[in-house]
């Protein structure tokens, strides 16, 4: 018998994730939200609205969740605790404190319920393809339960290890892109400083070793000027990067290039870049600004 599947956090992300869910045959039940547009779009798609997590809990075999973060994502998973059955799972696709990730695991494990960390890599637009990318952490068993919903939204899958390696793996992932915005937001101020614009120096980048397709994405706002070629909030990238100095700080290494990098985002948040669309190509706003550029 088909697993029934929860779904809760139907943002830019996870609205893509729950349509593929359901176009791929599984019974969907979503927990409804302030913002409607996502939610009457599954509704009219075949999925059930729910108005609390526990009576999401009680029909569903399998809970997804896709919230800004592990606060958000502790308190889903106490209210969903009380009505989930014995055998039940949650997938939390969160970019989440790994810290927190296994102690919820652990807790649940003691009631039965199988906690899976999946966090993800891609954009909002293959969140809608059904072409992101996962890293799974689970049992085996737990990872072999999971991954045929997973497969709906996602085309990469892989078993990182165990639950928190998902988190993990995402941290050091997200490391290596906000990293580069860093990277790429003072070298395009310094740039104009100096008498080289953007035009000139993306002549130069792309194509070259140094293009990837983050930098193609981060480029889409500073050179041509696309607010949403990357949404993803200046918020949520401190956040991350936060999670990753915590977790450095726990294997007791120093970590002074993510530091580097949280402090730039840091900077443009405490210069007012805390809105919902102030997305991380809009880092280079920020440096330049604070550069007189």
């Amino acid at each position: 018998m088909q697993e029934t599947i929860g779904f809760i956090g139907l943002g830019y992300m996870g609205h893509g994730m729950a349509k593929n869910i359901l176009a791929k045959g599984y019974d969907l039940t979503v927990l409804g939200h302030r913002n409607r547009g996502p939610i009457e779009d599954l509704v009219s798609r075949g999925a059930r609205e729910v108005t609390t997590a526990r009576a999401l809990a009680e029909v569903s075999d399998i809970v997804f969740l896709c919230l800004p973060g592990s606060p958000q994502v502790e308190a889903a998973v106490e209210e969903l605790s009380a009505g989930l059955s014995e055998g039940a799972m949650i997938v939390d696709c969160s970019t989440s404190d790994p810290v927190s990730t296994a102690r919820l695991a652990e807790t649940l494990a003691g009631r039965g319920i199988n906690l899976v960390d999946a966090p993800l890599g891609g954009t909002p637009v293959q969140a809608e393809e059904g072409k992101l990318s996962a890293m799974v952490g689970a049992d085996d068993a737990g990872f072999e339960r999971a991954r045929p919903v997973i497969e709906t939204w996602a085309s990469t899958v892989v078993h990182i290890g165990k639950a928190g390696d998902g988190h993990r793996m995402k941290l050091l992932n997200n490391f290596l892109s906000l990293g580069y915005a860093a990277l790429y937001a003072e070298a395009l101020a310094l740039g104009q400083k100096v008498g080289i614009s953007i035009e000139t120096f993306d002549s130069v980048i792309r194509g070259s070793r140094m293009d990837c397709g983050f930098y193609q994405t981060f480029m889409g706002y500073a050179l041509e000027g696309n607010r949403e070629a990357h949404k993803f909030t200046l918020a949520n990238a401190l956040k991350d990067l936060t999670y990753l100095e915590s977790m450095s700080d726990a294997a007791g290494m120093a970590n002074p290039t993510g530091n580097a990098a949280k402090n730039s985002f840091a900077m443009a948040l405490s210069a007012g870049g805390d809105g919902p669309e102030d997305y991380v190509p809009h880092l280079a706003d920020f440096v330049a600004r604070r550069n007189g550029v």
